[in-house]
């Protein structure tokens, strides 16, 4: 079977994150990743960019290079166009390959808002497409969607999720993504941090029936720190730094499937959570008994401890579930692990014809962005409405 040929935008040498870098070349490169793929394009700002990228990850010299979007998605001999660059880079980036019918990869956020997610997909069907929730696949998501499938606890009743944003310092940011601190660019803790584990959750449970949500900004103005951790200056920001979500969930047949009308309350904090405390911690409450995970800091990539604990109401008895990576996954760094595991399920399609999705195989597409960012152009529009229609919500004038 021929290997699917792929093109990386935005493999970066300079950027403060290179997430193709971290998430995406360990596999790619790897003995596993190699059967399957093989990086064939760079595009990045310039000609030189893409040759310093080609160089340093020590990249064969065949690998072509590439500054111009609609010359990429014009070589015939690539399959698959992977972008990484920052989402308000997406949509000039990716939509050449996308409008010349190429299978793409896309980091979430799809765009930096919704009409541009709707502009890129045209609102229609793209299963030839990958969209960077990694979470959904992971084995801790999997492991809580099956023991609530084997009816463990019973039927949902409720649940609750507290959790923080510990990538980035409570009051400040580096420089070099100063725009974190506008809203109009897309990225932010909110939709990006925020968003990947609110993903998990519906995934595990389910969507919204109907939510209501509240933001604030309680930090209106930040730091902005230089390379050396000092502090440039002081910028101010319209980007909310907690957010507060409730709802009821759509109902789900099934021994563990989610009551009509089961209460889910989401709350989010940019910064770190009381010292000492999990990074996240998210309850299920069900007829009988309660599933309890707990995260450290940096659940976005379940780097730290991860712990799944189950309280049986009949037996009164606490206990921890085991979960855990594949074996070929932990060959690959922990960023890497959710990223490859897409990468895997697509393959497996690809290499079966396109003609059918072994059970449990499937992959969040761009299909499930737009539905993720019409979420959040819901909690943006009430933020904005019980604000007056204004970016306002501000509790702090520091």
């Amino acid at each position: 079977m021929p290997r699917i040929r792929t093109a990386i935008i935005g493999l970066s040498t300079s950027a403060i994150t290179s997430w193709a870098a971290s998430a995406h070349l360990p596999y790619l490169l790897s003995t596993r990743g190699i059967q399957h793929y093989e990086v064939v394009a760079l595009l990045n700002s310039s000609i030189h960019a893409a040759e310093t990228a080609r160089a340093t990850f020590d990249l064969p010299p065949s690998v072509k290079t590439y500054s111009d979007p609609s010359a990429l998605a014009q070589d015939p001999n690539i399959d698959l166009v992977v972008c990484c660059t920052r989402v308000d880079v997406h949509f000039r980036t990716i939509q050449p390959s996308i409008r010349a019918g190429k299978a793409v990869f896309v980091e979430w956020p799809l765009a930096e808002n919704l009409s541009r997610a709707l502009e890129l997909t045209d609102d229609r069907p793209l299963q030839d497409s990958i969209i960077g929730l990694q979470g959904r696949v992971s084995p801790v998501t999997l492991r809580i969607k099956s023991l609530l499938d084997e009816g463990i606890i019973g039927k949902v009743l409720s649940s609750h999720v507290c959790s923080y944003g510990a990538l980035l310092p409570r009051d400040a940011l580096p420089e070099g993504i100063e725009y974190f601190a506008e809203r109009k660019y897309g990225g932010n803790p909110i939709i990006i941090e925020n968003g990947h584990s609110l993903d998990w959750v519906h995934e595990v449970l389910g969507d919204f029936d109907e939510f209501e949500s509240r933001m604030q900004i309680q930090r209106p103005r930040v730091k902005l720190l230089g390379k050396e951790g000092e502090v440039k200056e002081t910028i101010v920001t319209d980007v909310p730094d907690l957010l507060t979500m409730q709802g009821t969930l759509k109902a789900r047949d099934g021994e563990g499937g989610v009551v009509e009308g089961a209460l889910f309350t989401h709350i989010f904090r940019h910064g770190t959570p009381f010292k000492g405390q999990p990074g996240l911690t998210w309850i299920i409450n069900g007829e009988q008994g309660e599933l309890l995970v707990t995260m450290g800091e940096r659940f976005l990539f379940l780097e730290d401890p991860v712990v799944i604990q189950l309280h049986d109401h009949a037996t009164d008895e606490v206990k921890e579930l085991a979960w855990d990576w594949a074996g070929w996954q932990k060959d690959l760094p922990v960023k890497a692990r959710g990223v490859a595991e897409l990468y895997e399920r697509y393959a497996e399609w690809i290499e079966t014809g396109k003609n059918h999705v072994g059970r449990g195989r499937k992959w969040p597409t761009l299909d499930d962005a737009v539905l993720r960012t019409r979420q959040f152009e819901k909690i943006f529009h009430q933020f904005e409405e019980a604000n007056g229609g204004c970016v306002g919500g501000k509790v702090s004038g520091k």
